[in-house]
C-alpha cells in the first residue's frame, strides 16, 4: 500500500504504512470513534474540547511507535510481530467506548467497562482478519511474556496517558496539563522485563504526575462538567424508566435497544447482536434524542433535556466534607413543593456524589526508577520532592446539584 499520512494538530504528521493498521483504521468499528467525544461534555466549560476518541487513538499509536523505536535503540529486542501487536493493542484500547466516553459508561449497560467491550471488539476483528490480532490481544490482556509491552499500553506511565494529557490540555487550553512526552519516552528502558524510567528522568515524571492531577481537578472533575454529565446520566436513567414501563420515546434504534433492556456482560459475550447494536451507538444518537425529548410529555425528562440543551445547568455546591443530609432533604422539600413532584421524581433533580483523585497510586502498576546504583526503586521512594505518604493519599471532594431559579 502507499503510505497514508494523517495531519494531527498535536503530533504533526503521522504515517500509516502497514496495510493491516490501515484496514483496522478504515473499519466501521474504528470509524465510529470519530463520533465519540474524548471528554464528554467538557466543552460546556472549555469550548475547544471537541476532539474525539479517534484523535486520541491515532495519537497514542504514534507515541507507541516512538516508544518502541527508543527501546530498540537501547538494545531491547522487539520483533516486528511484537511491534505490530503493541501498535494494534494501543490503537484499539479505547474502541469499546460508548457515547460521550466515560460519561455514560455505566448507564447504557450494566456497569460494563469500556475495556471489556474493547476486548470483545478486538476478538471480533481478530476473527475477521483471520488471527492477525492474536498477539495484540495477548498484550492487551497482559498475557504476553514481555510485560513491558502491556505496560506501554496500560500502566501509570503509558502512551495512552502521555497522549491524552497532551491532547486534552491542547484542546482545552489548560497549559498546566502540558507534559514533555518526548523526554519521558526518551527516559524509558526495560529492566527485568519491566518498563522503568532512568534516574535522570525523575523530574519529568514528577511534572507528569502534577500535570495529571491538575488536569483532573481543573478539567476532568471540574464541578460544572461533573454537573452537566450527571444531568445527562439522569436523562438516560429517566428515559430507561419510562420506556421500560411501556411509554414511547422517539430515538434511534440502537439507543432504544439499550434503553429498553438491561444488557449484561454475559449478554455481550453470548449474543453477537449486542455488540453489533453497540457499534451503531454514538454521541449523535444521544444528542438527537435529548433534543427530541425536550418536548416529551414527562415533565422530568422534558425539564432535564431543556436545561441541558440550553446549558441552563443546575447549581453545584462542592465542599471538602460530606454533604449534610438535612441540607439535601431541605432542598428536596422545596423542589417537591415548587414543581409538584413526588419523592421518587425529585431524585432525578437533586443528586450528590463524591470526587476522588490521587497524585500517585502505585498498587500493581508502579512507576519504577533505575537509580545511579542500578537499583530499581518505586517512584514514591525515589522522589526527593514529595512525601511518599502524602503522595499516595486520596483527595476527596463532595458535591450536590439542584435546579436553580425554580
Amino acid at each position: 500500500m502507499k503510505q497514508k499520512v494523517i495531519n494531527d494538530p498535536v503530533h504533526g504528521f503521522i504515517s500509516i504504512s502497514n496495510p493491516l493498521i490501515y484496514a483496522i483504521i478504515e473499519h466501521p468499528y474504528f470509524q465510529r470513534l470519530r463520533r465519540i467525544k474524548q471528554l464528554g461534555l467538557t466543552d460546556f466549560v472549555y469550548p475547544g474540547a471537541h476532539h474525539t476518541r479517534f484523535h486520541h487513538a491515532i495519537g497514542a499509536y504514534h507515541l507507541m511507535q516512538k516508544a518502541i523505536y527508543t527501546l530498540r535503540l537501547k538494545g531491547n529486542e522487539i520483533s516486528k510481530e511484537e511491534e505490530m501487536g503493541a501498535l494494534l493493542a494501543i490503537l484499539l484500547h479505547d474502541i469499546g467506548h460508548g457515547p460521550f466516553s466515560h460519561t455514560l459508561e455505566h448507564s447504557l449497560s450494566s456497569s460494563i467497562s469500556h475495556e471489556f467491550l474493547s476486548l470483545l471488539y478486538m476478538e471480533k476483528l481478530n476473527e475477521e482478519f483471520k488471527g492477525a490480532l492474536d498477539l495484540a490481544i495477548q498484550i492487551f490482556t497482559d498475557q504476553y511474556h514481555k510485560k513491558f509491552l502491556h505496560q506501554l499500553v496500560s500502566g501509570q506511565l503509558d502512551v495512552d496517558r502521555l497522549d491524552y494529557l497532551t491532547r486534552d490540555s491542547f484542546f482545552t487550553g489548560v497549559s498546566e496539563g502540558v507534559i514533555n512526552y518526548n523526554r519521558l519516552i526518551d527516559m524509558m528502558d526495560v529492566v527485568d522485563n519491566e518498563m522503568i524510567v532512568e534516574a535522570k528522568g525523575i523530574y519529568s515524571v514528577e511534572k507528569f504526575l502534577v500535570s495529571r492531577r491538575i488536569m483532573y481537578w481543573q478539567v476532568y472533575l471540574h464541578k460544572t462538567v461533573v454537573c452537566a454529565e450527571e444531568m445527562l446520566i439522569k436523562i438516560i436513567k429517566r428515559a430507561q424508566f419510562l420506556i421500560r414501563r411501556g411509554e414511547k420515546l422517539a430515538c434511534s434504534k440502537a439507543l432504544y435497544y439499550f434503553l429498553s433492556q438491561d444488557v449484561s456482560s454475559e449478554d455481550f459475550s453470548r449474543d453477537p447482536l449486542n455488540l453489533e447494536m453497540f457499534s451503531k451507538l454514538d454521541d449523535i444518537d444521544v444528542l438527537s434524542a435529548v433534543k427530541t425529548w425536550m418536548d416529551a410529555e414527562d415533565k422530568i425528562l422534558s425539564f432535564l433535556c431543556t436545561r441541558l440543551i440550553n446549558r441552563d445547568l443546575f447549581k453545584v455546591k462542592i465542599q471538602d466534607s460530606p454533604i449534610e443530609e438535612e441540607k439535601i432533604n431541605e432542598k428536596k422539600k422545596e423542589l417537591m413543593q415548587a414543581m409538584n413532584l413526588s419523592e421518587e421524581e425529585v431524585g432525578y433533580l437533586i443528586f450528590q456524589n463524591k470526587l476522588t483523585s490521587y497524585l500517585y497510586k502505585p498498587g500493581k502498576a508502579k512507576i519504577k526508577i533505575l537509580n545511579k546504583k542500578d537499583q530499581l526503586i518505586d517512584f514514591a521512594d525515589a522522589s526527593d520532592q514529595w512525601n511518599a505518604v502524602a503522595m499516595q493519599k486520596a483527595v476527596s471532594k463532595y458535591y450536590y446539584c439542584y435546579p436553580k431559579g425554580v
